[in-house]
């Protein structure tokens, strides 16, 4: 396997499960939706991958190799993993906290 698949096989396998997650984070709820809301989504999606990747290549450059060659990728897709839904759950409490006291000031 090339170097450069190796390093980044943890992404390429959890890439499908990634865009799941995202579309589903986007989507719903599905009102309101309005420029902030679409800018936080981003900002969020965006922070959830870079920490995904970021996680990635720690992983890969401190995981204890005498545990075998395949060690190195299930750490550091696991760190990935944590990482994404880790921020993806600080994003969506906030969100729900947002939108909560978003609908409780407005008028009705």
């Amino acid at each position: 396997m090339s170097e450069g698949v190796q390093l980044h096989l943890a992404l390429i396998l959890f890439a499908p499960w990634f865009a799941v997650l995202s579309v589903l984070f986007w989507r719903y709820p599905r009102q309101p939706r309005g420029p902030a809301r679409s800018l936080f989504d981003t900002v969020a999606l965006t922070l959830a991958t870079a920490a995904a990747f970021g996680g990635m290549y720690w992983g890969m450059a401190h995981a204890d190799a005498g545990f075998g060659p395949m060690w190195k990728q299930v750490f550091a897709t696991s760190i990935a993993y944590g990482l994404y839904l880790g921020v993806m759950a600080v994003a969506l409490v906030a969100r729900i906290r947002w939108l909560a006291r978003a609908s409780s000031f407005s008028p009705t």
